[in-house]
């Protein structure tokens, strides 16, 4: 790509959206990660009690299922990602694509 369609593409305001929308819903979605990841490694730093109470009449813990639950989360985040990204991010692409022809 030449030099002045790279600063062309960089001054689209489109391509600002597109920058600004995605980097914004990532940063959320880290950040909401984050949250629930600490949040699990306090709870086994501080109450270790809890996590250890037993659910049901079995050998399964609270803790496990805590920890089943910040792995679920990790692909659920990420299907809120893929999602966003094939829909909006995409559509933001395609318009910008048109209007750079």
């Amino acid at each position: 790509m030449a030099t002045s369609e790279y600063e062309r593409v960089l001054r689209s305001p489109r391509f600002q959206e597109l920058v600004r929308q995605r980097a914004g819903f990532a940063w959320t979605l880290s950040i909401v990660m984050l949250v629930i990841y600490f949040g699990f490694i306090l709870l086994v730093a501080f109450a270790k009690p809890l996590l250890a109470t037993k659910i049901g009449g079995g050998v399964t813990s609270l803790g496990i299922l805590l920890g089943l639950g910040v792995i679920v989360s990790a692909f659920v985040l990420t299907g809120i990602y893929v999602q966003r990204a094939n829909s909006r991010f995409d559509e933001l692409t395609r318009s910008l694509t048109r209007e750079l022809k």
